[in-house]
């Protein structure tokens, strides 16, 4: 490739000397005779000419088939044999340039990319690679086409065509290339941990459609077609529309509240009125949860902005609150003891805060003497605070069992008194 690069260079070099030796040997006379040369030069290629009788002016495509023309000094105005040659020669080059392109142009850029430290030229260049080729592909096909001497309707044809073609390419690469600076924009809130990278996917998907719906209405521009017009026409059933997607609507406005308060993100494990579960997928119109049983729950992005949010995954600690109950034949003395041992228990585990710590004798309740435990665990992660709540429930059970004391279940006892009652008691004896 090295080797071809001087020769590409020596031949084009070539080429430009041979247009201008052929433009001075060709230079008229009189004006006239420029006149005449130029409309049978567009005459000769096919191409509408610039302003005359109301006529289109010529793009930047048929000004490029016009130099070579006149390079190659074709002045007839039917197809000869050096229309069809320069034809073809236009698709060779193009398939000539677009293997150039992919194999060293777009090579050495990625070979430069892979040396730099941001990773957003690594996505760039392969992602610019298939629509910079495609544009070289569709620039020789319709300067193939716009070369040979065709009907009217044929040229308004292509036009149209290299229109709309032109349009959807370059709408394509932009696309590429915006893809991947969202791409990189998202990898880079995902490293810093920020809140706004769970809620990339949505955001990429509105501004892909937003891009999408303007490059649509650019091409139809570009057409001659009035798009303000088309707009209005739109306008009129679009209270129709929303009238029949108020649920739509309000599921998208529901999504940006979502996406702007960030009350959750994904893989996060929440509760929204009935449901608890883990964050599969933030959309445009619904949320999804993973529920506990492993169901799928599809939630309208309406009811994620009225309902209330409990976010279980971003506890900063975990409070725990129990009462234990002893029974009534504890002795004042032996229950002040056991409250000294629960709360020498709970303060020694390393996992407590012990500031958090109550332990008291709290009620006098119906079937137990009450004691109300309270603390909070240093760690913010379930599993360590259910292991830390089940190794105090451990300790607390051995401190009672180690003062000969007994928790208290619920028990109801009798008294039976009056003539009744000694009558019961007589006839049992």
């Amino acid at each position: 490739m090295k080797r071809f690069l001087p020769l590409f260079f020596s031949v084009l070099a070539l080429l430009l000397t041979s247009a201008a030796a052929l433009a001075q040997a060709a230079a008229p006379t009189a004006e006239d005779e420029a006149a005449k040369t130029a409309t049978e030069v567009a005459a000769a290629k096919g191409a509408m000419p610039a302003v005359v009788d109301g006529a289109r002016t010529p793009d930047l495509l048929e000004h490029m088939v016009d130099s070579v023309l006149e390079l190659f000094n074709v002045t007839s105005s039917g197809n000869t044999v050096t229309h069809y040659v320069i034809s073809a020669m236009f698709l060779v080059c193009a398939i000539l340039l677009r293997r150039f392109v992919t194999t060293f142009i777009f090579n050495q850029l990625k070979k430069l990319a892979a040396k730099t430290e941001t990773t957003l030229d690594d996505k760039l260049f392969p992602a610019m690679e298939s629509p910079v080729a495609t544009f070289v592909m569709v620039t020789g096909i319709f300067a193939a086409l716009k070369v040979l001497k065709l009907s009217e309707t044929a040229d308004r044809a292509i036009s149209a065509g290299s229109t709309v073609a032109f349009s959807l390419v370059i709408f394509w690469g932009l696309l590429r290339a915006f893809d991947a600076i969202i791409d990189h924009a998202a990898e880079i809130a995902r490293e810093k941990q920020m809140g706004i990278a769970a809620f990339m996917p949505w955001i990429k998907k509105s501004l892909i459609a937003v891009f999408v719906v303007i490059g649509g209405l650019m091409t139809i521009q570009s057409l001659g077609y009035n798009v303000s017009t088309i707009l209005q026409g739109l306008g009129i059933g679009g209270l129709a529309f929303a009238l029949a997607a108020q649920d739509t609507i309000a599921n998208l406005f529901g999504s940006i509240v979502v996406a702007i308060d960030q009350p959750f993100k994904i893989g996060e494990t929440v509760k929204i009125g009935a449901y608890t579960g883990t964050v599969e997928d933030i959309g445009l119109r619904s949320t999804k949860i993973r529920l506990v049983d492993k169901s799928l729950v599809v939630m309208p992005n309406k009811m994620v902005s009225s309902e209330a949010v409990v976010n279980l995954s971003r506890f900063t600690q975990r409070r725990v609150e129990q009462v234990l109950g002893l029974t009534y034949d504890t002795t004042p003395e032996q229950l002040n003891a056991v409250v000294e041992d629960i709360r020498t228990v709970i303060l020694a585990d390393a996992e407590v805060d012990p500031t958090s710590v109550l332990v008291y004798f709290r009620d006098l309740s119906a079937s137990s003497l009450d004691i109300w435990v309270v603390y909070v665990s240093r760690d913010q992660d379930a599993k360590k605070a259910f292991a830390l709540k089940q190794r105090l429930n451990l300790a607390i059970m051995r401190a009672v069992a180690a003062r000969g004391l007994s928790f208290a279940f619920p028990t109801s006892v009798m008294h039976l008194d009056g003539p009744v009652a000694k009558q019961l008691v007589a006839g049992q004896k």
